[in-house]
């Protein structure tokens, strides 16, 4: 925080912005969102390793850019690390692949792993609804299904942005919630649409599959994320925290906000509050290992559930949106760009935006981090501005 005089709250007064950004931009969700972004298509690019390194540096110079940006991309069994600027703006220390990063909504595609994962092993089904798994929550809620809360179908209201929740959140923004009531602040809502009949990204969503896969099998939902995600793909920096605290070393996060110097509010949010929605935190080598297996990699699912995650609407964005043509499937959404098709997830969450792809076979794969948040409702022109540089690392990433 700032010493000088006015400076706390000036600091305070950035952070709620940060904070009803956040909510706001999760709440809007993609519905209705242009698969693509404003403008023409860009050019082909070079892909050269030079020429990404300089899109990097570009972007970290980009005035309310990030202060730090890093690129993992592993083609077979090579890895290639990109980086730009600073991990740390006080140390000047870069960004590295084994440093922790908030992971924000790609935490979406972790639940979905795990509720998948029971799938194959017929503890649950997409069919399932919220009325035999879950009883205790709204009767007009009872009918929504498993598949529906994996694929943003549902119609539940999103408690993030519920007035009560916010003004804990606003209040004291590192407090404790209890995850496993986050629902009960929107417990006195109707859907917002008859379930199945559109798209609306909602992080209640993750919350309910999170609750139906722990009422399945008794375990708590951070256990069977060990048992059925960071084990058998071997992730040793993976962690889902309930506090503020981020674990050392860990790529700071920060709001900037220009002509003000960059502000680091890394832990400035507590994770309870977002939990299987947007909690996980990871190193970006794990986040590859990750999202190599979601996409396609390791047989991690089988092929009859592979299929249903797959179902893709089109049009349907995650957010922020990822480069290219978005669609929505199953915790997963698909990424059309000129140069071919990726599979992954993205998120968003103050002081980090992440993108994690890989293609269909788990073959290759592509993490792209940085320190700063960005979405449709803030900073719209960075995030142009990034997602044609995803664009052309995927493009690099496909053509190797």
């Amino acid at each position: 925080m700032s010493a000088r005089p006015g400076g706390r709250s000036r600091s305070r007064a950035r952070l709620r912005l940060s904070v009803a950004t956040l909510v706001g931009a999760l709440a809007l969700g993609a519905a209705g969102q242009s698969a693509r972004a404003a403008g023409t298509p860009p050019p082909p690019s070079p892909s050269s390793a030079e020429a990404l390194q300089r899109q990097l540096d570009d972007l970290v110079r980009t005035p309310g850019g990030p202060p730090g940006a890093i690129a993992l991309m592993q083609v077979g069994d090579r890895t290639t690390v990109h980086r730009a600027g600073v991990a740390d703006t006080r140390t000047g220390r870069p960004p590295r692949a084994d440093a922790y990063t908030r992971l924000a909504s790609v935490s979406k595609a972790y639940s979905g792993a795990v509720a998948l994962r029971l799938v194959d092993r017929h503890r649950l089904g997409l069919d399932d609804t919220i009325g035999r798994r879950l009883p205790a929550l709204p009767k007009a809620w009872h009918k929504v299904t498993l598949r529906q809360l994996l694929g943003h179908t549902s119609g539940l209201p999103d408690f993030s942005t519920a007035p009560s929740f916010l003004e804990i959140l606003i209040a004291d923004p590192r407090h404790r919630f209890d995850s496993r009531r986050l629902l009960d602040f929107v417990a006195d809502r109707n859907l917002l649409f008859p379930p199945g009949s559109r798209y609306a990204y909602s992080n209640s969503d993750n919350i309910a599959v999170a609750l139906m896969a722990e009422a399945v099998t008794g375990r708590p939902y951070e256990r069977l994320l060990e048992q059925l995600v960071y084990r058998p793909l071997d992730l040793r920096q993976t962690v889902l925290p309930q506090g503020y605290r981020m674990p050392r070393p860990y790529l700071h996060g920060y709001d900037v906000t220009p002509p003000a110097p960059p502000e680091d509010i890394s832990e400035a949010l507590s994770a309870s509050g977002v939990w299987a929605s947007g909690g996980i935190v990871a190193t970006p080598k794990d986040l590859n290992a990750f999202v190599r297996a979601w996409a396609g990699g390791r047989d991690y699912l089988s092929e009859e559930v592979r299929k249903q995650q797959r179902r893709f609407i089109p049009g349907a964005a995650s957010e922020p949106a990822g480069p290219g043509a978005n669609a929505g499937g199953l915790a997963i959404f698909r990424y059309m760009t000129r140069c071919g098709t990726v599979y992954g997830h993205t998120g968003n969450f103050p002081g980090y935006t992440q993108l994690a792809v890989a293609t269909a076979d788990g073959k290759r794969s592509l993490t792209f981090s940085i320190n700063t948040q960005t979405s449709k409702t803030l900073k719209p022109e960075l995030l142009t501005k990034v997602r044609a540089v995803q664009e052309d690392f995927v493009c690099a990433l496909l053509r190797r």
